[in-house]
């Protein structure tokens, strides 16, 4: 299987949105769309999965034009897409069988994606969930499907709706409708946003069990950290265009190691100085350094040496995503 996006781009009268979008995955991976808001990412997916019309280019798989109809796609959106007044079981079964689905099959898979997700409580209300939880394990029935009577009680729990639910767990609804039909091409627009650090990990582990699988992923983030973690290959827009292509590693190695951190136990910025390198950021003996590459730093270090500064940190490194990112649309600006 592959992906190919060629020549993508959008008008919205005399503003151009989207200039000519351009990439391919030739392979099982994670591809990542960055750029600031208003850069024309949501936009470029939107026109990926046929929810809004091109102006130019086409998007192919398995080279046919993706037809959602056909490919079996996973999206969560960022903005949340589940109706508020209907209860969420009944959102996931209609959103599955949308999917082709069966009603039996939807049920099986939304009670073992439930369990992953740690969102029981709300689609089974009145069940236990370390009982639902065993239930899931061993594939067995729910207590409440076996006992009449608790099936009893647990009707007496009103279902959960979506505007009941924090945006956190709004996310992972949504985020279970993304993986029901298990798709070959999960495409994830800002999947960590509004989750707490617990939620984010969880979110983490089923995106890496997703990769394992060879699945192809399709993430825009604001959150270089984590695109770093896991794409292979970026893709930056700044105004529309795009500004930078590649393999990440491919990329950080062309700017060198340019970027030193350094920690010592007495004040060097006159040191520094003298040395001509460039004084990034600076808290209590701590230093971020940009030097011209490894001979300078090095000359740095002999200097240190010689004035006999105690050095406990001293790294040499190649710049991160977010320096990158910085570096490439930090004039942009939100029209």
């Amino acid at each position: 299987m592959s992906l190919v996006v060629r020549n993508l781009s959008k008008k919205y009268g005399e503003k151009t949105v989207v200039d000519n979008l351009n990439f391919e995955m030739k392979g099982p991976g994670v591809f990542a769309l960055l750029g600031t808001n208003g850069a024309g990412k949501t936009t470029s997916i939107r026109m990926m999965l046929n929810m809004l019309s091109r102006d130019g280019g086409e998007v192919l798989w398995n080279g046919k034009p993706l037809d959602t109809a056909t490919c079996n796609v996973g999206y969560l959106a960022e903005e949340r897409g589940l109706y508020p007044k209907y209860t969420l079981m009944d959102q996931l079964i209609y959103f599955a069988a949308l999917r082709g689905i069966s009603k039996e099959e939807a049920k099986k898979r939304i009670r073992y994606w439930a369990h992953r997700l740690e969102v029981e409580e709300y689609l089974y209300p009145g069940a236990d969930p370390a009982k639902q939880a065993e239930d899931t394990a061993s594939g067995g029935k729910s207590s409440s499907e076996k006992n009449p009577e608790n099936k009893k009680r647990a009707k007496k729990q009103v279902p959960k709706k979506a505007d009941q639910l924090s945006k956190g767990n709004q996310q992972k609804i949504q985020f279970m409708t993304a993986l029901l039909p298990d798709p070959d091409l999960l495409i994830l627009d800002e999947p960590l946003s509004g989750l707490d650090p617990v939620n984010t990990d969880l979110f983490k582990s089923i995106i890496r069990e997703e990769i394992a699988k060879g699945k192809y992923l399709i993430m825009s983030s604001h959150q270089m950290a984590t695109v770093e973690e896991f794409c292979t290959d970026i893709i930056i827009l700044n105004r529309s265009k795009t500004v930078l292509k590649g393999h990440l590693n491919d990329i950080k190695k062309s700017y060198g190691r340019i970027n030193l951190s350094l920690k010592t136990e007495t004040d060097v910025k006159d040191l520094i100085e003298k040395a001509g390198l460039t004084l990034v950021t600076e808290k209590e003996c701590e230093y971020q350094l940009r030097v011209s590459g490894e001979a300078q730093a090095n000359a740095f270090l002999k200097m240190l040496i010689e004035h006999s500064v105690s050095v406990i940190t001293f790294d040499l490194r190649e710049p991160s995503l977010h320096e990158i990112f910085v570096e490439k649309v930090g004039d942009a600006h939100e029209d």
